[in-house]
Protein backbone atom coordinates (compact mmCIF):
# COMPACT_ATOMS: atom_id res chain seq x y z
CA UNK A 1 0.00 0.00 0.00
CA UNK A 2 1.43 3.45 -0.87
CA UNK A 3 -0.56 5.16 1.63
CA UNK A 4 -1.54 8.83 1.50
CA UNK A 5 1.40 10.79 0.58
CA UNK A 6 4.68 9.75 -1.17
CA UNK A 7 6.46 12.45 1.00
CA UNK A 8 8.27 11.11 4.37
CA UNK A 9 8.70 14.48 5.48
CA UNK A 10 4.65 13.92 6.31
CA UNK A 11 4.09 10.54 7.50
CA UNK A 12 4.60 11.78 11.54
CA UNK A 13 2.36 15.13 10.63
CA UNK A 14 -0.75 12.88 9.03
CA UNK A 15 -0.27 9.94 11.82
CA UNK A 16 -0.93 12.68 14.46
CA UNK A 17 -4.38 14.11 12.10
CA UNK A 18 -5.48 11.04 11.69
CA UNK A 19 -4.97 9.65 15.10
CA UNK A 20 -6.56 12.20 16.55
CA UNK A 21 -9.51 12.01 13.41
CA UNK A 22 -10.07 8.22 14.29
CA UNK A 23 -10.39 9.10 18.25
CA UNK A 24 -12.96 11.60 17.66
CA UNK A 25 -14.78 9.10 15.56
CA UNK A 26 -14.96 6.62 17.96
CA UNK A 27 -15.50 8.68 21.02
CA UNK A 28 -18.33 10.71 18.73
CA UNK A 29 -19.95 7.46 17.95
CA UNK A 30 -20.09 6.05 20.81
CA UNK A 31 -21.42 8.72 22.39
CA UNK A 32 -24.08 9.46 20.12
CA UNK A 33 -24.84 5.31 20.47
CA UNK A 34 -25.16 5.60 24.48
CA UNK A 35 -26.84 9.02 24.30
CA UNK A 36 -29.52 7.58 21.96
CA UNK A 37 -30.47 4.23 24.25
CA UNK A 38 -32.22 6.61 26.80
CA UNK A 39 -35.58 5.93 27.39
CA UNK A 40 -36.99 9.55 25.85
CA UNK A 41 -35.22 8.47 22.37
CA UNK A 42 -36.54 5.39 21.73
CA UNK A 43 -37.99 6.16 17.93
CA UNK A 44 -37.34 4.90 14.73
CA UNK A 45 -35.20 7.42 13.61
CA UNK A 46 -32.86 6.89 16.61
CA UNK A 47 -32.76 3.14 16.28
CA UNK A 48 -31.54 3.87 12.37
CA UNK A 49 -29.11 6.66 14.13
CA UNK A 50 -27.68 3.57 16.34
CA UNK A 51 -27.13 1.24 13.29
CA UNK A 52 -25.24 4.29 11.34
CA UNK A 53 -22.96 4.64 14.65
CA UNK A 54 -21.57 1.37 14.79
CA UNK A 55 -21.31 1.39 10.48
CA UNK A 56 -18.99 4.11 10.70
CA UNK A 57 -17.24 2.98 13.65
CA UNK A 58 -16.66 -0.36 12.19
CA UNK A 59 -15.60 0.77 8.50
CA UNK A 60 -13.02 4.00 10.00
CA UNK A 61 -11.75 0.77 12.36
CA UNK A 62 -10.84 -1.04 9.27
CA UNK A 63 -9.12 1.51 6.80
CA UNK A 64 -7.76 3.69 9.82
CA UNK A 65 -5.47 1.93 11.70
CA UNK A 66 -3.58 0.14 9.19
CA UNK A 67 -3.29 3.71 7.27
CA UNK A 68 -1.77 4.86 11.25
CA UNK A 69 0.63 1.97 11.43
CA UNK A 70 1.54 2.21 7.51
CA UNK A 71 2.57 6.06 8.52
CA UNK A 72 5.55 4.83 11.01
CA UNK A 73 6.76 1.49 9.30
CA UNK A 74 8.81 1.47 6.14
CA UNK A 75 7.01 -2.44 5.60
CA UNK A 76 3.60 -1.30 4.34
CA UNK A 77 2.96 -4.74 2.78
CA UNK A 78 -0.69 -6.48 3.07
CA UNK A 79 -1.22 -9.79 3.37
CA UNK A 80 -3.60 -11.28 0.11
CA UNK A 81 -6.30 -12.64 2.85
CA UNK A 82 -5.90 -9.52 4.41
CA UNK A 83 -6.41 -7.28 1.22
CA UNK A 84 -9.05 -9.56 0.50
CA UNK A 85 -10.97 -9.13 4.14
CA UNK A 86 -10.35 -5.32 3.93
CA UNK A 87 -11.65 -5.30 0.92
CA UNK A 88 -15.07 -7.42 1.39
CA UNK A 89 -15.93 -5.77 5.15
CA UNK A 90 -15.00 -1.87 3.67
CA UNK A 91 -17.72 -2.90 0.51
CA UNK A 92 -20.50 -4.70 3.17
CA UNK A 93 -20.08 -1.53 5.69
CA UNK A 94 -20.68 0.62 2.93
CA UNK A 95 -23.37 -0.69 1.13
CA UNK A 96 -25.18 -1.55 4.02
CA UNK A 97 -24.44 2.44 4.70
CA UNK A 98 -25.92 3.17 1.61
CA UNK A 99 -28.99 1.40 2.09
CA UNK A 100 -29.73 2.46 6.28
CA UNK A 101 -29.34 5.84 4.93
CA UNK A 102 -32.71 5.24 2.16
CA UNK A 103 -34.52 3.44 5.41
CA UNK A 104 -33.85 6.76 7.07
CA UNK A 105 -35.09 9.27 4.95
CA UNK A 106 -38.71 6.57 4.26
CA UNK A 107 -38.92 7.02 8.23
CA UNK A 108 -38.79 10.64 8.11
CA UNK A 109 -41.23 10.83 5.26
CA UNK A 110 -43.22 8.42 7.39
CA UNK A 111 -42.54 10.94 10.42
CA UNK A 112 -44.02 14.36 8.08
CA UNK A 113 -46.19 12.93 5.97
CA UNK A 114 -47.97 10.01 7.75
CA UNK A 115 -47.42 11.37 11.49
CA UNK A 116 -51.07 9.31 12.83
CA UNK A 117 -50.03 6.21 11.30
CA UNK A 118 -46.40 6.75 11.91
CA UNK A 119 -45.90 4.57 15.27
CA UNK A 120 -48.10 1.69 13.52
CA UNK A 121 -45.94 2.00 10.39
CA UNK A 122 -43.03 2.46 11.81
CA UNK A 123 -43.25 -0.35 14.59
CA UNK A 124 -40.05 -2.53 15.78
CA UNK A 125 -39.81 -5.25 13.70
CA UNK A 126 -39.97 -3.15 10.97
CA UNK A 127 -37.66 -1.69 11.50
CA UNK A 128 -35.01 -4.25 12.52
CA UNK A 129 -36.26 -6.17 9.49
CA UNK A 130 -35.65 -2.82 7.28
CA UNK A 131 -31.51 -3.39 8.87
CA UNK A 132 -31.39 -7.04 8.32
CA UNK A 133 -32.42 -6.63 4.80
CA UNK A 134 -29.78 -3.56 4.71
CA UNK A 135 -27.03 -6.03 5.69
CA UNK A 136 -28.32 -8.89 4.13
CA UNK A 137 -28.44 -6.73 0.61
CA UNK A 138 -24.50 -5.23 1.48
CA UNK A 139 -23.04 -8.79 2.05
CA UNK A 140 -24.44 -10.05 -1.36
CA UNK A 141 -22.92 -7.37 -2.71
CA UNK A 142 -19.57 -7.45 -1.37
CA UNK A 143 -19.51 -11.22 -1.51
CA UNK A 144 -19.68 -10.60 -5.23
CA UNK A 145 -17.50 -7.80 -5.68
CA UNK A 146 -15.12 -9.14 -3.57
CA UNK A 147 -14.54 -12.06 -5.11
CA UNK A 148 -15.12 -11.07 -8.77
CA UNK A 149 -11.70 -8.90 -8.33
CA UNK A 150 -9.99 -11.79 -6.38
CA UNK A 151 -10.27 -13.66 -9.77
CA UNK A 152 -9.04 -11.36 -11.96
CA UNK A 153 -4.87 -12.22 -13.36
CA UNK A 154 -2.84 -9.79 -11.14
CA UNK A 155 0.67 -9.87 -13.16
CA UNK A 156 1.71 -6.69 -12.71
CA UNK A 157 3.15 -4.33 -10.16
CA UNK A 158 2.54 -5.48 -6.56
CA UNK A 159 1.85 -1.98 -5.24
CA UNK A 160 -1.43 -0.71 -4.57
CA UNK A 161 -1.51 3.26 -4.90
CA UNK A 162 -4.03 3.90 -2.24
CA UNK A 163 -4.22 3.77 1.39
CA UNK A 164 -6.29 0.74 1.66
CA UNK A 165 -7.78 -2.55 -0.80
CA UNK A 166 -10.37 -0.99 -2.87
CA UNK A 167 -11.62 -2.11 -6.47
CA UNK A 168 -10.44 1.05 -8.23
CA UNK A 169 -6.78 0.40 -7.17
CA UNK A 170 -7.04 -3.19 -7.72
CA UNK A 171 -8.22 -3.54 -11.26
CA UNK A 172 -5.46 -1.40 -12.17
CA UNK A 173 -3.18 -3.77 -11.37
CA UNK A 174 -4.78 -6.50 -13.36
CA UNK A 175 -3.12 -7.32 -16.65
CA UNK A 176 -6.87 -8.33 -18.49
CA UNK A 177 -9.36 -6.64 -20.02
CA UNK A 178 -11.22 -5.26 -17.31
CA UNK A 179 -14.23 -3.68 -19.60
CA UNK A 180 -17.10 -6.62 -18.80
CA UNK A 181 -16.05 -5.85 -14.66
CA UNK A 182 -16.35 -2.16 -15.62
CA UNK A 183 -19.62 -2.23 -16.55
CA UNK A 184 -20.40 -4.81 -13.83
CA UNK A 185 -18.96 -2.67 -11.27
CA UNK A 186 -21.39 0.16 -12.50
CA UNK A 187 -24.13 -2.32 -12.01
CA UNK A 188 -23.22 -3.04 -8.76
CA UNK A 189 -23.26 0.96 -8.11
CA UNK A 190 -26.57 1.54 -9.99
CA UNK A 191 -28.06 -1.32 -7.32
CA UNK A 192 -26.16 0.59 -4.33
CA UNK A 193 -25.73 3.76 -4.72
CA UNK A 194 -28.29 5.15 -7.49
CA UNK A 195 -31.17 3.33 -6.19
CA UNK A 196 -31.35 4.04 -2.40
CA UNK A 197 -30.64 7.81 -3.49
CA UNK A 198 -33.90 7.81 -5.87
CA UNK A 199 -35.65 6.41 -2.96
CA UNK A 200 -34.37 9.04 -0.75
CA UNK A 201 -35.06 11.79 -3.53
CA UNK A 202 -38.81 10.28 -3.67
CA UNK A 203 -39.21 11.17 0.43
CA UNK A 204 -37.21 14.20 0.33
CA UNK A 205 -39.97 15.60 -2.62
CA UNK A 206 -43.08 14.08 -0.90
CA UNK A 207 -41.82 15.46 2.66
CA UNK A 208 -40.61 19.10 0.98
CA UNK A 209 -44.23 18.95 -0.85
CA UNK A 210 -45.87 18.45 2.88
CA UNK A 211 -43.62 20.94 4.48
CA UNK A 212 -44.98 23.54 1.81
CA UNK A 213 -48.39 22.92 3.48
CA UNK A 214 -47.67 24.11 6.70
CA UNK A 215 -48.99 27.79 7.26
CA UNK A 216 -46.28 29.03 9.90
CA UNK A 217 -42.97 29.93 9.02
CA UNK A 218 -41.83 28.40 12.29
CA UNK A 219 -43.75 25.16 11.09
CA UNK A 220 -41.80 24.50 8.38
CA UNK A 221 -38.59 25.98 9.44
CA UNK A 222 -38.84 23.28 12.48
CA UNK A 223 -40.12 20.34 10.42
CA UNK A 224 -37.89 20.54 8.04
CA UNK A 225 -34.77 20.89 10.44
CA UNK A 226 -35.33 16.95 11.21
CA UNK A 227 -34.25 16.57 7.82
CA UNK A 228 -31.55 18.84 7.51
CA UNK A 229 -29.43 16.50 9.45
CA UNK A 230 -30.04 13.49 7.04
CA UNK A 231 -29.69 15.60 3.91
CA UNK A 232 -25.99 16.70 4.79
CA UNK A 233 -24.66 12.88 4.99
CA UNK A 234 -26.86 11.83 2.32
CA UNK A 235 -25.30 14.45 0.08
CA UNK A 236 -21.36 14.11 1.00
CA UNK A 237 -21.79 9.73 1.41
CA UNK A 238 -23.79 9.34 -1.59
CA UNK A 239 -21.86 12.39 -4.15
CA UNK A 240 -18.26 10.51 -3.06
CA UNK A 241 -19.52 7.23 -3.55
CA UNK A 242 -20.70 8.28 -7.11
CA UNK A 243 -17.47 10.06 -7.84
CA UNK A 244 -15.50 6.78 -7.13
CA UNK A 245 -17.07 3.93 -8.16
CA UNK A 246 -19.12 5.31 -11.61
CA UNK A 247 -16.04 5.25 -13.65
CA UNK A 248 -13.44 3.10 -11.63
CA UNK A 249 -10.58 2.89 -14.04
CA UNK A 250 -10.86 6.07 -15.60
CA UNK A 251 -8.02 8.67 -16.22
CA UNK A 252 -9.24 11.06 -13.48
CA UNK A 253 -5.89 11.22 -10.60
CA UNK A 254 -5.34 8.55 -7.67
CA UNK A 255 -5.20 11.29 -5.43
CA UNK A 256 -8.19 12.45 -6.25
CA UNK A 257 -10.02 9.47 -5.45
CA UNK A 258 -7.71 9.12 -2.27
CA UNK A 259 -9.38 11.89 -1.13
CA UNK A 260 -13.00 10.92 -2.16
CA UNK A 261 -12.09 7.29 -0.46
CA UNK A 262 -11.29 9.33 2.78
CA UNK A 263 -14.49 11.05 2.73
CA UNK A 264 -16.77 8.28 3.20
CA UNK A 265 -14.25 5.62 5.15
CA UNK A 266 -13.09 8.47 7.43
CA UNK A 267 -14.43 11.85 7.48
CA UNK A 268 -18.03 11.13 7.70
CA UNK A 269 -17.65 8.74 10.44
CA UNK A 270 -16.24 11.61 12.16
CA UNK A 271 -18.52 14.11 11.21
CA UNK A 272 -21.68 11.87 11.28
CA UNK A 273 -22.05 12.55 15.51
CA UNK A 274 -21.11 16.23 15.18
CA UNK A 275 -24.08 16.66 12.42
CA UNK A 276 -26.90 14.36 14.06
CA UNK A 277 -26.09 15.74 17.79
CA UNK A 278 -25.60 19.87 17.01
CA UNK A 279 -28.38 19.99 14.62
CA UNK A 280 -30.62 17.49 16.97
CA UNK A 281 -32.39 19.60 20.17
CA UNK A 282 -33.34 16.10 21.62
CA UNK A 283 -30.02 14.28 21.10
CA UNK A 284 -28.61 18.23 22.84
CA UNK A 285 -31.19 17.52 25.53
CA UNK A 286 -30.56 14.29 26.72
CA UNK A 287 -26.58 14.91 26.25
CA UNK A 288 -26.75 18.12 28.78
CA UNK A 289 -28.79 15.94 31.08
CA UNK A 290 -26.26 13.22 30.98
CA UNK A 291 -23.50 15.53 32.04
CA UNK A 292 -25.61 16.96 34.91
CA UNK A 293 -26.56 13.30 36.46
CA UNK A 294 -22.87 12.38 36.23
CA UNK A 295 -21.93 16.18 37.72
CA UNK A 296 -24.43 15.32 40.74
CA UNK A 297 -23.30 11.84 41.32
CA UNK A 298 -19.35 13.55 41.12
CA UNK A 299 -20.48 16.17 43.94
CA UNK A 300 -22.14 13.56 45.61
CA UNK A 301 -19.58 11.50 46.06
CA UNK A 302 -16.89 14.32 47.14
Amino acid sequence: LSGLSKHPELQHLLFLIFCLIYSITIIGNLLIFMVTVHPSLHIPMYFFLRVLSILDVSTASIVVPKMLVNFLSEDRSISYVGCATQLYCVILLASTECYILAAMAYDRYTAICNPLRYAIIMNSRVCLFLVLLSCCSGNVVSVVQTAWVFTLPFCGPRKINYFFCDIPPLIMLSCTDTSLYEKQIITAAVLVIFTPFCLILVSYACIISNILKISSAEGRHKTFSTCSSHLTVVTLYYASGTLIYLRPKSSNSQDIKKVLALIYTTIIPTLNPLIYSLRNKEVKGVLTKIIADLRKIKTTSA
